[in-house]
């Protein structure tokens, strides 16, 4: 940077710091975030703001700087010290998800691509990060190495908040049409169960099947949660986007470590997102010769005598409504009912 222009944090507690960082935003066509916990602003003398970058946990985003600035590595600059930020926050893994045009900028500021599609583009600031990451799990020995079994490797990606009898049916059927299973469990905290009782409530239902293994699905798959929007318009899709990248990354950089050929999936009568993501799959995956299974929901009975599609979402509105009652302990396994019994109390 030039002696006219200095960096330093906006302070977002101050709504006239704030508002002036969503005109900003707003000028260069783009949305300010609710989940921004961080933003640096490049100012001239008069402390006009010229150009901003924002953070959200492991994500960097909402860069625009001005015409003015080019030439000049405010980009560069403004990387350099939200990095530095994150580091001090305890986040060394990050992250930026922005259009492909911008490659060349982020590339020459020490990021790494993962993942492209046609309008998104996904880079880290690790090279090689998430076969760092994701080499703590790969087989070990030969003879679980994807190309050396004769029913092939296969794969689901699950939230299991709560794990319930459905998510179980579906493991095993896919554990069945299998050499081995990788399970990921999502890994984000923004379930009413935390992950680290999801992913032990998986592990723990599914200790009888020998072939499947269970492991966090870390920062390398890509929700809805966490995905970023502030620089798609109004008319793009954001969720088919999200879905897209996150396929994309999947099958292009995870599967391929795993020797993933299958991946299964429930079939999604209830919320259309999901039933959209699945869709996507059927799209893409065999782009990557990765066949998409998908199967019928299980259901259970109502008090009413009625069939209904055990999800997640039901058990958490029955816990909601009527706390840890023998309908709901009827819809999970048994290492969730007990947790359920512990954590809320039954109800008789």
């Amino acid at each position: 940077m030039t002696e006219e222009f200095t960096i330093h944090e906006i302070s977002l507690g101050f709504p006239h710091d704030k508002e002036m960082l969503v005109r900003f935003l707003s000028d260069h066509e783009l949305v300010f975030e609710d989940d921004i916990e961080t933003a640096f602003g490049v100012f001239d003398q008069d402390e006009t703001l010229l150009g901003c970058g924002c953070c959200a946990g492991n994500l960097l985003k909402c860069f625009a700087v001005n015409e003015a600035l080019r030439g000049q590595n405010a980009l560069g600059s403004l990387v350099s010290r939200l990095v530095e930020n994150r580091f001090e926050a305890g986040h060394y893994d990050l992250f930026v998800i922005t259009r492909p045009k911008n490659k060349v900028l982020f590339t020459s500021c020490g990021f790494y691509p993962l993942a492209e599609t046609q309008s998104v583009l996904m880079l880290e600031n690790r090279k090689n990060g998430l076969e760092r990451f994701y080499s703590a799990f790969l087989p070990e020995s030969p003879e679980n190495h994807g190309n050396t079994l004769t029913g092939g490797v296969g794969c689901i990606v699950m939230n299991c908040n709560p794990f319930t009898k459905g998510h179980l049916a579906l493991i095993t059927y896919a554990a069945s049409r299998c050499s081995l299973l990788h399970i990921f469990v999502v890994e984000e905290d923004r379930s009413l169960f935390p992950f680290e009782v999801r992913m032990r409530l998986v592990k723990e239902g599914t200790a009888h099947l020998p072939n499947v293994k269970v492991h966090p699905s870390g920062p390398y798959m890509i929700s809805s949660a966490t995905f970023p929007t502030y620089f798609l318009k109004k008319s793009e899709d954001a969720a088919r986007i999200q879905s897209e990248l996150d396929i994309t990354l999947f099958a292009s950089r995870i599967a391929p470590l795993f020797h993933i050929t299958k991946r299964f999936a429930g079939e999604e009568p209830l919320d259309p997102v999901t039933r959209d993501y699945n869709e996507a799959m059927i799209r893409l995956l065999p782009q990557y010769s990765i066949s998409f299974i998908k199967i019928a929901r299980t259901t259970a009975e109502t008090p009413e005598g009625r069939p209904e599609v055990i999800s997640a979402s039901r058990v958490r509105k029955l816990l909601a409504e009527t706390g840890v009652t023998e309908e709901v302990l009827q819809l999970v396994p048994p290492c969730t009912a007990q947790y359920l019994k512990n954590e809320f109390g039954a109800r008789p």
